[in-house]
């Protein structure tokens, strides 16, 4: 599923958290959600996955989205 679909999905309080933090790695709880309203799936063109400290982040390519989202531009 593409960054656009699921984040319909995603709670408002969860894109909120998105935005404000968008390019630091993810709250485990955005990070639950996320897997959750995609059933578990990733995708790499959104998830990077877990670093060597066990952060979850999305690739460049969403924070850009998300960024974009915030200014209107989606």
């Amino acid at each position: 599923m593409d960054i656009a679909t699921w984040w319909q999905l995603l709670s408002a309080d969860s894109r909120d958290w998105l935005v404000e933090h968008n390019g630091e790695p993810l709250d485990p709880s955005v990070r639950d959600e996320i897997l959750a309203v995609n059933g578990g799936e990733t995708n790499p063109s959104w998830w990077v996955g877990d670093s060597t400290d066990g952060e979850s982040e999305l690739t460049d390519s969403a924070v850009d989205w998300i960024e974009e989202f915030a200014n209107g531009e989606q």
